[in-house]
């Protein structure tokens, strides 16, 4: 099918190039090519295949030295054992065990022909892709054979019409990890890295890629542990490392083989409450207010764009917190409060956060946005999320490291970023602070503290169609999402499969990394405040709770509740002090709590 006269010529095909020639011209453009299985097998060796006059003089050098190294024998072996059969499988030997479970000295005519017309299109040609075009292709391979003379028409005709025993593709030994990945990396090479398909069927390339095969494998077993038996409830897991912008694990699905649609990429999903850290940033950053500024958690009609419109939230379950403070809100995913937050900083000052921390989706900046009603995908959430993990610098995320073609040539090198501080450190130092409550008593995330042996901190959102949990370690930030494709709504059982994959993931891909915390960053200070009144804890205070503060931004006014000095003023030197940063502080904080 690829080259007839083979066995004839020298290495070039002489009378196929002046026919292709001939039809080229005929059409002004180049239509038609001659390439022999030599000059393929040269190219795929020691060539790009980028249309230059310098590559085909050098592919014709390479074309006669290996026909006069090598007989014809071996080039064909070499050539079978090269070329590309799809689903991962290079060379006839593993086709020959990836489609019909046995060595390829063992294929029968009918398999033979059925491969031998893979490699013109690997994709298309694929009997577990197109079944009819495989045939019919396969139809053409056999008639090719009678023409030649290498069999007769009723060889010919029992092969096409005997059924083949192709082997399931779903089963073990045939799955390939990070399938979703696989296909995010071949849409970047083809749309933002110059890459063509043809460069990716026939072969040849080496693409470098940031995936972590343990957190792959981590995420993948995650995955498959709490979403076996579901029905038709899909989930996500994308996971970037804060620090470099890489993507280490990536799933777009449970089930690969049954839906490829890649819901990791998907910017139809609303992310709920998952949006509110977001929110919290921009006002802890602007100053406007701090973890213990007090908003009532009561059923309220909000008035906005100056009165002419009303929003009227409410909160899970119709469960109101009266007087509650930022680090409250958060960990009980309040939604009055989060309203009262963005209608006090501005939903424009949100929008423009948010764009700075990677999400490129549209947003609308309205009250509701507040709650995550405008739809995001998850890589961008845990991309945004990774700012937080990273003291506020945000780096773009990365998926390929480089590109080098089949003789080591560089096709491709990505660029060094050193990220962009687009928020100061100490706020995102401060918020991460109160995100580590979403999974201690009373968070949302506290079903699964239990699994977490490691400081995390996190945020979960649900819709009446979507559950999130997009969390982070300093090492990794993840979002997760489940959901039904067409929108059907979610149950509150299946809401709570977010969590545990998110936790199981976690656990896994880091289990020989020891547990660290959030380093701290200049400009935190730490007091004692009365969570009551958010005010500094005096001796006659009840309760203490040590809050943490972008400095300058701590209350200076004591708690007059319980005691009998109401007029009693803030020492700044006794009360307030610049949080610690050695190792023995951090171990000591990370341990008591």
């Amino acid at each position: 099918m690829e080259d007839r006269k083979f066995y004839d010529h020298p290495g070039f095909d002489l009378k196929g190039m002046a026919r292709a020639v001939l039809v080229n011209l005929e059409h002004m453009n180049s239509k038609q090519g001659a390439s022999t299985l030599t000059q393929q097998l040269a190219r795929n060796l020691y060539l790009s295949h980028e249309k230059t006059l310098e590559r085909k003089l050098k592919e014709a050098k390479y074309t006669v030295q290996m026909e006069m190294k090598y007989d014809k024998d071996e080039i064909l072996e070499m050539y079978l054992n090269e070329i590309y059969y799809g689903h991962g499988a290079y060379g006839i030997e593993s086709a020959a065990r990836m489609y019909f479970g046995k060595p390829a000295k063992e294929l029968n005519l009918a398999e033979s022909a059925m491969l031998a017309g893979i490699p013109k299109g690997p994709t298309y040609y694929s009997p577990y892709n197109h079944m009819e075009n495989a045939m019919n292709r396969q139809k053409l391979v056999l008639n090719a054979m009678v023409e030649t003379g290498d069999i007769t028409q009723s060889e010919a005709d029992k092969a096409a019409s005997s059924k083949l025993a192709l082997l399931p593709q779903d089963r073990q030994e045939n799955k390939a990890t990070a399938s979703f990945f696989r296909d995010y990396v071949r849409g970047l090479l083809t749309a933002k890295l110059n890459i063509t398909e043809q460069q990716l069927e026939q072969g040849g390339l080496n693409v470098y890629t940031t995936l972590d095969p343990q957190a792959q494998q981590a995420a993948e077993e995650a995955v498959a542990k709490e979403m076996d038996g579901k029905g038709e409830l899909e989930t996500a897991l994308v996971s970037v490392d804060p620090r470099n912008g890489y993507i280490k694990a990536m799933v777009g699905g449970k089930n690969y083989r049954e839906n490829q649609y890649n819901h990791a990429l998907a910017k139809t999903r609303q992310p709920g409450s998952t949006f509110k850290p977001i929110m919290y940033l921009t006002a802890l950053a602007s100053h406007e207010m701090t973890g213990v500024t007090m908003f009532n958690s009561q059923p309220t009609l909000f008035h906005y764009d100056n009165n002419r419109k009303t929003y009227k939230p409410s909160n899970f379950g119709d469960k109101y917190l009266g007087e509650i403070n930022m680090r409250q809100a958060i960990a009980a995913s309040d939604n009055i409060y989060a309203v009262n937050t963005i209608l006090q900083i501005g939903p424009e000052k949100v929008t423009e956060m948010a764009k700075k921390m990677g999400i490129t989706s549209t947003l609308e900046s309205v009250p509701s946005l507040a709650l995550g009603t405008s739809p995001i995908s998850p890589l961008e959430m845990a991309s945004a999320f990774a700012v937080l993990a990273n003291n506020g610098k945000r780096v773009d995320p990365v998926a390929v490291l480089s590109i080098t073609d089949a003789a080591g040539r560089s096709l491709y090198s990505a660029p060094e970023d050193e990220g962009e501080q687009v928020v100061e450190p100490a706020a995102a130092y401060v918020l991460t602070r109160m995100m580590e409550g979403v999974f201690e008593n009373g968070g949302t995330g506290r079903r699964v503290s239990s699994l977490m042996k490691r400081p995390v901190a996190g945020k979960t959102g649900t819709t009446d169609t979507d559950a999130w949990l997009v969390g982070y370690t300093p090492e990794l930030s993840t979002a997760v999402w489940v959901g039904y494709d067409k929108g059907r709504e979610i149950n509150t059982s299946e809401g709570r499969h977010a969590a545990p994959i998110f936790a199981q993931f976690t656990e896994k891909a880091l289990e020989n990394v020891p547990p660290k915390i959030f380093p701290i960053p200049e400009n935190v200070v730490s007091v004692y405040i009365d969570p009551e009144t958010g005010k500094l804890a005096d001796a006659d205070c009840p309760e203490k709770a040590l809050e943490v503060f972008i400095k300058g931004t701590e209350p200076t006014e004591y708690c007059t509740e319980h005691g009998e000095e109401p007029n009693k003023k803030a020492k700044p030197a006794d009360t307030v002090k610049q949080e610690e940063r050695s190792w023995w502080s951090d171990f000591k904080r990370w341990w008591v709590e």
